[in-house]
């Protein structure tokens, strides 16, 4: 089959990996369970295990890029800390070790940016010359990445595009990264969770609090999104809350940037119009200088393989970033 890239998206549960050609063909996908507190040595080792066995007999790898959930060395391919996992895997070499184990090179990038790294080259921005968009994935927290002209902006740190971390309220909740009223505050699972909490407490929620029955582990944003798409009005009051703070801050992007989408990932995305209207809305009542009607916002059609699929992106063309 010729030449093969390799991609991993290190999740705090999941690890899932994908195998492409040069043409950007999927070849072959898996995934196993991350296992953290197994500790970094062993986790890398299953990564490993996964390429091996999907690249077994298909081609040969070239090259790997892996997603990590914190702050990376993209340079030196180290973790410098990873907040969703035990040991927050300080200063720990995964390029190294992975590519000790591979035999080929390997690449690191945070799992936001090499998300939108996979929009651009398989998703949203495929086939999108000097495509300029924004990626907000949204799950337990909210990562982004933005495309400028078709090249991702990553900064001097790969830090660039940290949209989570947008401020939509100065005195609003503690971020954990330290700062107040961050998007990831208001519009991340969690939060939206948090919400939908706040109005069953307040005898608001009859739906929801049925569907729950007192196990509040089935508080989930599948659930919120069910009921929202079903015209409950407590949930749609809930992903109406995170859509406005997420139109609140792609607002200013969009004046800076005009950029021809704004593009959804994470499981949280799966909750689709209700909140895409949200956000629509909330945009078109911010920005009143120019018309929007040709910016898009949309749900990523990657779904959960964005990471993996960047990665495979990154392998293939770390040397141009």
């Amino acid at each position: 089959m010729g030449a093969l890239y390799g991609g991993v998206d290190l999740g705090g549960t999941a690890i899932k990996a994908a195998l492409c050609s040069k043409d950007g063909g999927v070849v072959v996908e898996s995934h196993a369970p991350t296992e953290p507190e197994r500790g970094p040595e062993a986790v890398v080792e299953t990564m490993a295990a996964l390429v091996c066995e999907a690249a077994d007999g298909l081609g040969e790898l070239h090259g790997v890029g892996v997603g990590c959930p914190g702050l990376v060395d993209r340079a030196a391919g180290v973790t410098r800390f990873l907040p969703n996992l035990p040991g927050h895997w300080r200063d720990v070499p995964v390029g190294g070790m992975l590519s000790e184990r591979l035999g080929v090179p390997v690449f690191l990038l945070n799992d936001a940016r090499l998300a939108t790294l996979g929009e651009l080259h398989f998703g949203w921005g495929r086939g999108r010359e000097r495509a300029t968009f924004l990626l907000l994935t949204l799950g337990t927290g909210v990562g982004g990445g933005v495309v400028i002209d078709g090249r991702i902006r990553l900064g001097p740190l790969g830090a660039a595009g940290e949209l989570g971390h947008l401020s939509v309220d100065p005195l609003g909740a503690r971020c954990t990264c330290g700062a107040r009223g961050c998007l990831e505050t208001v519009a991340s699972g969690s939060a939206m969770v948090a919400e939908a909490l706040r109005w069953m407490r307040a005898g608001q929620a009859s739906g929801l609090e049925a569907a729950v029955a007192g196990e509040l582990a089935r508080l989930t944003p599948e659930l919120i999104g069910s009921f929202a798409r079903d015209g409950d009005p407590a949930a749609l009051a809930v992903v109406r809350h995170a859509g406005e703070a997420i139109g609140l801050a792609a607002s200013s992007l969009v004046l800076a940037l005009h950029p021809d989408a704004i593009v959804l990932g994470g499981g949280v995305s799966a909750i689709g119009e209700p909140l895409l209207d949200s956000i629509r809305a909330e945009l078109a009542a911010r920005v009143s200088m120019f018309p929007i009607d040709d910016v898009a916002v949309v749900v990523s059609e990657l779904g959960a393989l964005g990471g993996a699929l960047g990665g495979a992106a990154l392998a293939r063309c770390a040397g141009e970033l």
